[in-house]
């Protein structure tokens, strides 16, 4: 592989078990077959291989610019502008392994201390693997067991209660065990439809994290529990309605009117058996089909193939998939709510309101999330926000900086919700708030993705002036006429805040999934130069060591040393999104506290023929100007995916005896690999992995 001195050569690529070999045919006789010339298009040949490269790994930029990485390597190879270069000097720029493959493979290193960390894994007989994997369940799993044991239990215990109950009433001698069984689903139905009110509200969920109940209770699961209470609820109202119109009601209508008199009478208003008819027409089964419906509506819209529009309809039911249609329909929970409360006042077989105990259980948690939501609607309202900055990236990103609020104190790693009326005057979308607490504005990125966010995009996009420019270019939009307002409410409590009570950090995120983490990098990088300004100024104050000098105390300070960010993404765009960002980091973090790294998994694996030259103009180009080619940043790039369990044993090596935090957003396909391999490596040595993962 060359840069070769006609305009009409032709090249020949070639992969061999020993490396690249390169052939090439010209039309015209060169003066050396060793020597490879300038042609009167400087560098047209190098240019076009590069450009060929770059189409091969769909990077865009690359091919747009190869005239200059050109350029670059015949300024590397040619210093004393003898107008050619020998073909040696080529080859031993691709292949040799100090320029570029030692920080490309920088893990490489450490692949023999893992494999020694995991060698007790590697035999083991099955009652071993089966005990290992017990205790990884349980070190895993602990504080959710718990919790669902004891909602368990309690569903049980009230079921029992209630059916012992109606097995020893009058009417169980006309309905029989259809009726006992029935009432025990309606008591733990009662129960559920209190608990589920819980999980999302977020107010006292973002408080509850912060007391020492957060030890024990897995507050970030809070919406999966969220799930498990409607999975259960629609079990116990399968039981309760299906029992009631096919059996009970059923066994009502054809008893004998001796029966009825004798064990169903004191039951009965005005002494008449009702019909089938009578029963699913008062005020019971009124009350009871709507809210089957409404559960049924709201239950299948909510499941992940209608919430993301994986399920395609034909117009117009085609509005019947995606998030608008699962948020809205989440708001017939008020229509359930009302005809639950009639219902359990109506209920036919009690007349005594103290044994009507529906109200009891969902008296608190209405009142709760009554308040929850009236909070968020002031709160929301004193949040006057102003968009300072528009800017709209390769990868469908819309990027909205705004002014923050003087009452918004917020936590790196912590969300916010998002309304823009001009979309739809009620929805709330969660966004990981991208800017850090000591910033003096409010930053998020939006990928569109969904129904809301693509009318998001098309709204600010119609809203600026300047027109959409090329695929791959970046628009920064600052006009300020007609944009649309945004609201906020928040914050709202994530996993990732609790990073500061680690040692070390490693956080990952694919493609959008690094949004929660830019914070918490700004904000380290904020806290490492007001600590250094703080031992400055000590220094400065003391700087003879005097041992009888009690220094003032200091107020307690971050404790986390290290952290370490990988950023996978499949688009040489997407590191657009946070370039200013990292480039601040890479250029503030002067102590090497923080570790980037970037991967870009449409590129062939290092060591591939076709990544080879792309690999090369990186650590070349990052060795003479300091930038990444790929990323345009400070940070290098990798390509292809990591090896985690390089990375893992990279810094549990290095870190030994630490607490370190592992957060990730993104796939759940990875986090799965992620918590397997934080699992085994806990069980060699004293360095802990804790993972973490994002959940919306």
């Amino acid at each position: 592989m060359s840069i070769v001195a006609t305009a009409t050569l032709c090249h020949v690529v070639s992969t061999t078990a020993t490396g690249l070999n390169c052939r090439y045919v010209s039309t015209l006789p060169s003066p050396c077959p060793h020597q490879v010339r300038h042609s009167n298009h400087p560098c047209l040949a190098g240019q076009v291989i590069i450009m060929l490269s770059a189409s091969a790994c769909k990077l865009s930029k690359i091919r747009d610019q190869a005239s200059e990485y050109a350029a670059l390597i015949m300024e590397e190879l040619d210093p004393e502008k003898l107008g050619y270069i020998e073909l040696w000097q080529l080859e031993t720029l691709l292949l040799q392994k100090d320029t570029y493959q030692d920080y490309s493979r920088a893990l490489k290193g450490v692949s023999q201390a893992f494999s020694t960390n995991l060698q007790g894994l590697r035999y083991r007989s099955p009652m071993q693997k089966m005990r290992i994997n017990i205790l990884y369940f349980l070190q895993d799993n602990w504080r959710r067991l718990w919790v669902l044991s004891i909602w368990v239990l309690i569903m049980m215990a009230l079921f029992i209660w209630k059916f012992i109950e109606y097995r020893h009433n009058k009417a169980f001698n006309v309905m029989g065990y259809c009726l006992s069984t029935a009432k025990g689903a309606a008591e733990t139905l009662k129960l559920n439809m209190a608990l589920i009110l819980f999980p999302v509200c977020r107010n006292t969920i973002t408080w509850l994290r912060t007391t020492k109940l957060s030890y024990t209770v897995p507050f970030d699961d809070n919406i999966n529990f969220h799930k498990a209470v409607a999975g259960a609820i629609v079990l116990a109202v399968f039981l309760h309605a299906g029992l009631h119109l096919t059996c009970d009601f059923v066994r009502l209508e054809r008893s004998s009117q001796k029966d009825f008199m004798l064990y169903l009478i004191d039951f009965s208003l005005d002494g008449r058996k009702p019909t089938y008819g009578d029963l699913v027409r008062g005020w019971e089964g009124v009350t009871g089909i709507i809210m089957v419906v409404a559960m049924a509506i709201s239950f299948t819209l909510a499941t992940r193939k209608f919430r993301r529009g994986i399920v395609k309809l034909p117009k117009p039911f085609d509005r019947f998939t995606g998030f608008n249609a699962f948020w809205y329909s989440h708001h017939l929970f008020v229509i359930v709510y009302i005809c639950l409360f009639i219902h359990g006042i109506k209920v036919y077989l009690i007349h005594k309101w103290y044994k009507k105990t529906t109200w009891m259980y969902l008296a608190f948690p209405v009142l709760l999330y009554a308040w929850e939501r009236t909070l968020r609607l002031f709160r929301s309202g004193l949040y006057n926000v102003r968009l300072l900055k528009v800017a709209i990236y390769p990868g469908n990103v819309l990027t909205l900086q705004m002014s923050k609020p003087s009452r918004f104190c917020y936590k790196s790693g912590q969300y916010m919700f998002v309304q823009c009326p001009a979309v739809s005057p009620f929805e709330w979308h969660p966004f990981s708030i991208t800017s850090s607490p000591g910033d003096d504005y409010l930053s998020i990125h939006v990928r569109k993705l969904g129904d809301w966010t693509e009318e998001l995009h098309r709204v600010f996009r119609d809203s600026c002036e300047t027109p959409i420019p090329a695929r791959n270019e970046r628009v920064d939009r600052t006009a300020k006429k007609r944009l649309p307002k945004l609201r906020i409410d928040g914050p709202y409590g994530a996993p990732a805040q609790d990073y500061r009570k680690y040692d070390v950090l490693l956080l990952v995120g694919l493609g959008i999934g690094a949004t929660p983490f830019i914070s918490i990098l700004k904000d380290l990088i904020n806290n490492l130069i007001k600590k250094v300004e703080e031992e400055d100024k000590a220094a400065d104050l003391y700087p003879i060591p005097n041992l009888n000098i009690d220094f003032p105390k200091q107020k307690k300070t971050l404790s986390t040393t290290n952290a370490y960010f990988y950023w996978v993404t499949r688009e040489q765009g997407s590191f657009d999104w946070f370039k200013g960002v990292m480039n601040e980091v890479a250029m503030l973090d002067k102590r090497g506290v923080v570790e980037m790294h970037n991967y870009l998994t449409s590129v062939y694996e290092e060591g591939d023929a076709r990544s080879a030259l792309i690999t090369m103009l990186a650590a070349l180009n990052h060795a003479k100007n300091g930038v990444d080619i790929v990323s345009g940043t400070k940070v290098r790039t990798h390509f292809a995916k990591p090896n985690w369990k390089r990375v893992l044993s990279k810094i549990g090596s290095k870190h030994a005896n630490a607490r370190i935090g592992v957060f990730y957003c993104g796939a759940p396909v990875l986090a799965k690999e992620l918590k397997i391999l934080c699992n085994e490596y806990n069980q060699k040595g004293a360095t802990k992995f804790e993972f973490h993962k994002e959940h919306f």
